[in-house]
């Protein structure tokens, strides 16, 4: 505001020189006459400016553009003072200029006058019929009427009271939705400092609609750069940690969002706790003990399991249940090891849960009921550890907290894609557990939601050998329950939502699964003869990374693809398929020949024949993948084959 004192200056000097010229006029004095009445209006409106808290964004155009009028007003007003006989004979004053020059000033009055009562409006102390009032558009904005719509609600946004904020929110978030341009507008004319200011300070209703607006404002990466600049990560970190649950839930669609347009935004809320208060939404009633969570503590259920063991004395459920998954490989069926998994989960939470609350006891609490002043102390405990108030969570209706879910799944979901560092503080949170739960409990979006992360988080741990040894080793009991969903919905083959991440998921997570982790392949090759073409396509890319030449046990999976039938389907894909679905088709199938050539299964199905035929296919041969496989894996079958074969072909 001092930057717009010290810009309203010049323009009261010029006007406080109109009007004296003006007295000074020897030609036309009548028109400098009105001419001085308009300018001592123009300069008392210019001092209650001076005095007033305004938008700046307005103001220092409709200053501008002020200047301009009173600097031609004083050249005006100059010609028309005695300046000798030879200057006034050489004086060419138009007979339009200065009804021009009224015009001019009349306009500069309207955009004063429009500026101050848009201030008056929004001011803390203005009344409910004065806000309500029409302000109507300034002069200045008749070129665009649309700009003058938008700086006046950021106005209110700025000096209003928090019931005025809160509808200038709303009107905001119309304006986003209806086109680009609106948006950018907005972010140009400070628009998003105001709206965080509301998520933090409003009211409920002001909140959401301050948060709806956010995450329409970030349409693309500049417009998300200069949210994250305005301090939106701060902001929105602060919602998560302490605000009702259905703003909580706008801020976390809100992250997604942003991150979504702008993946570079991700460390910035990472950086911010945002991933930490994220799956502490996520887990709230999902599991047990979810306010425990800490990045830094690095606490997974194998050290859960490790502390029951040794406070309890009881046998190592987790060694027990390996030694049984071990001792019989091949009986390791699907839903009886998500059982094994889901009792080992439930047994090693709650007797970690029962310690605890026996210790709360212990230090004075009473033991009845779990509601003495020890469990208290625990839950106040609990919540300090996990940076988030829970306080009257509880008590929120299911439907407000299945949408807190499902957008805290969505933010973890787009924070996640691409992200290493984020990936590995989502897989040593419980949240991997969390979204087993979810996709198997959930419904709608929170399932959908839990897929669609699981299938980052599973994307970036293919290419990060360290994710996936830290968060898919064989041994978490996390880790199985995330497959055990992820095949519940593969064997399921319903074609909906969750099939093609659940079944790309598992193909990202193929260099984790040992030799003797045979349930995974069958269900997939059976999606190979699937009608939808978008499902065999990714079954088939799937299969191909159990094949790969980066897949240790390529030769093992092979002939498990084999074995389940998958050569037959393959030739049904190669020669009868959509051309996408034909080339991963074919991608697979070289694979599988250059890795067991001398299958009989592969002879039977003739699958010389099928390269043979693809070999002369141009559009084939033109992708780079299979221009380099096909011919070896040719060379191979016509080596292996060629003899024993001569009864098929």
């Amino acid at each position: 505001m001092d930057d717009l004192k010290q810009i309203l200056a010049r323009p009261i000097q010029l006007a406080e020189q109109v009007i004296k010229w003006s007295d000074e006029a020897y030609t036309f004095r009548q028109e400098c006459v009105e001419l001085k009445a308009k300018v001592e209006r123009l300069a008392a409106l210019l001092r209650q400016a001076a005095r007033a808290d305004l938008y700046e964004r307005p103001a220092r155009r409709i200053f501008d553009d002020t200047e301009k009028a009173l600097d031609k007003a004083l050249a005006l007003v100059d010609k028309c003072r005695a300046h000798g006989l030879v200057r006034r004979v050489f004086t060419i004053i138009p007979a339009g200029s200065f009804k021009k020059m009224a015009n001019q000033l009349d306009n500069s009055t309207g955009d004063l006058s429009w500026l101050l009562r848009v201030s008056a409006s929004s001011s803390a102390g203005a009344g409910e019929d004065d806000f309500d009032m029409h302000i109507g558009l300034p002069p200045i904005a008749q070129n665009e009427p649309i700009l003058f719509l938008i700086w006046e609600q950021i106005a209110v946004l700025y000096t209003g009271n928090l019931d005025a904020r809160a509808d200038a929110a709303a009107s905001l978030v119309s304006l986003a939705r209806d086109n680009d341009r609106y948006s950018k507008l907005i972010i140009e004319e400070d628009g998003v400092p105001p709206l965080l200011r509301l998520v933090k300070e409003g009211r409920l209703e002001g909140q959401e609609s301050a948060a709806l607006a956010i995450g329409l404002l970030g349409r693309d990466p500049e417009c998300v750069e200069q949210m994250v600049l305005a301090g939106a990560c701060a902001a929105f970190a602060k919602v998560l940690k302490d605000a009702p649950m259905k703003v909580q839930a706008m801020v976390a669609w809100a992250i997604s969002e942003l991150a979504a347009n702008h993946p570079k935004c991700q460390d910035a809320f990472a950086q911010h706790n945002a991933i930490r208060l994220l799956v502490g939404h996520l887990a709230f009633e999902t599991v047990q003990e979810h306010s425990k969570y800490a990045i830094t503590s690095k606490l997974c259920i194998h050290s859960v399991v490790m502390d029951k063991k040794n406070n309890n004395g009881m046998p190592d459920l987790l060694e027990e249940h390996q030694h049984n998954t071990e001792r019989h490989p091949a009986a390791g069926n699907a839903s009886q090891s998500k059982n094994e998994m889901h009792s080992l989960v439930q047994s090693t939470m709650a007797s970690k849960s029962n310690s605890s609350n026996s210790n709360s006891n212990f230090n004075g609490g009473s033991s009845k009921g779990g509601n003495g002043g020890g469990a208290i102390a625990s839950k106040q405990h609990n919540a300090s550890l996990s940076g988030t108030t829970t306080r009257g969570r509880e008590f929120e209706d299911p439907e407000t907290k299945a949408y807190m879910k499902a957008n805290a799944a969505k933010a973890l979901w787009h924070l996640a894609k691409g992200n290493a560092a984020i990936c590995k503080s989502i897989t040593e949170s419980r949240a991997l557990l969390c979204f087993a739960v979810l996709l198997e409990k959930g419904e709608g979006d929170v399932q959908y939601n839990s897929a669609m992360a699981l299938m980052e988080i599973c994307s970036v741990a293919e290419q990060n050998s360290d994710l996936r040894r830290s968060a898919f080793k064989p041994t978490s009991p996390a880790a199985r329950a995330v497959v055990d969903q992820l095949l519940r919905v593969v064997e399921k083959a319903e074609y909906d939502e969750l099939l093609i991440p659940c079944i790309i998921s598992l193909g990202c997570l193929s260099r984790t699964f040992r030799a003797t982790e045979t349930r995974i392949i069958g269900p997939l090759v059976k999606l190979l003869d699937e009608r939808e073409a978008d499902v065999s396509k990714e079954a088939a890319m799937s299969l191909t990374k159990f094949v790969c030449t980066d897949n240790y046990l390529r030769v093992d999976h092979s002939k498990a693809i084999v074995d389940a039938g998958g050569a037959k389907h393959l030739v049904q894909l190669v020669y009868f398929s959509e051309q996408a679905v034909q080339l991963a088709a074919l991608t697979l199938v070289c694979y599988i020949a250059h890795n067991v050539p001398d299958s009989e299964e592969l002879a039977q199905a003739e699958i010389l024949t099928v390269l043979e035929w693809a070999s002369k296919q141009a559009y084939m041969m033109q992708d780079p993948t299979i221009e380099n496989l096909l011919p070896e894996a040719k060379i191979r079958l016509e080596l292996y084959q060629s003899r024993g074969a001569k009864g098929y072909y």
